[in-house]
């Protein structure tokens, strides 16, 4: 049961927001626009666009973001919180703000408390998390499943419900222009 080690999530592809004008941006922020303020957060804590590394200032943002009610702002805190950046570790509200997160659709915040629970030995529950993480359309989460049925954790039910969710998510998100821009190069998966 080692195939788990490399497997966290901490951003979801923060270059791409690079393409937001920071002026319209700031304007979104005062008025409370939780995407707007959770990317200016993610600006901090990577340092991306010009911004300086600030793990506290991108902290603040995740929980303004996450106090308006944004599933993406619960994610950060709850990574945040796991790798104690701008804010002291805490494990149970890491756990908590992935719980938030994953309640309302995230499906990377669902795949990391598949991590968390797998790392307490509760392999059985992780793959639970791993297979709603799979039927969401996540890929991570899916190689997880595979791997518990290889390993005898999953049901070879449970691996074809997973597969079929599955197949089902990416296709609801097909398009032709999306799969023009993968077949240019410019998207991954």
């Amino acid at each position: 049961k080692q195939y788990l080690h490399n497997n966290w999530i901490d951003s979801r592809g923060i270059d791409l927001l690079l393409t937001v004008s920071f002026s319209s941006s700031a304007t979104s922020i005062k008025n409370n626009d939780a995407h707007a303020i959770q990317i200016l957060g993610s600006y901090y804590s990577l340092g991306n666009n010009g911004f300086p590394v600030d793990y506290t200032k991108a902290f603040e943002l995740y929980k303004r973001a996450s106090d308006l009610g944004y599933a993406e702002g619960h994610y950060n805190l709850g990574n945040a919180y796991r790798l104690g950046r701008g804010v002291d570790r805490d494990r149970k509200k890491s756990i908590h703000n992935y719980q938030i997160a994953a309640m309302m659709g995230h499906e990377l915040a669902r795949q990391n408390l598949g991590a968390m629970e797998w790392e307490n030995g509760k392999f059985a529950r992780a793959m639970r998390h791993f297979m709603i993480a799979a039927k969401c359309g996540y890929h991570g989460s899916l190689e997880m499943v595979k791997n518990g049925f290889k390993d005898g954790t999953v049901t070879k039910e449970d691996l074809e419900k997973t597969l079929r969710c599955y197949q089902a998510s990416r296709d609801e998100m097909r398009s032709e222009d999306r799969d023009r821009a993968k077949a240019a190069g410019g998207l991954k998966g």
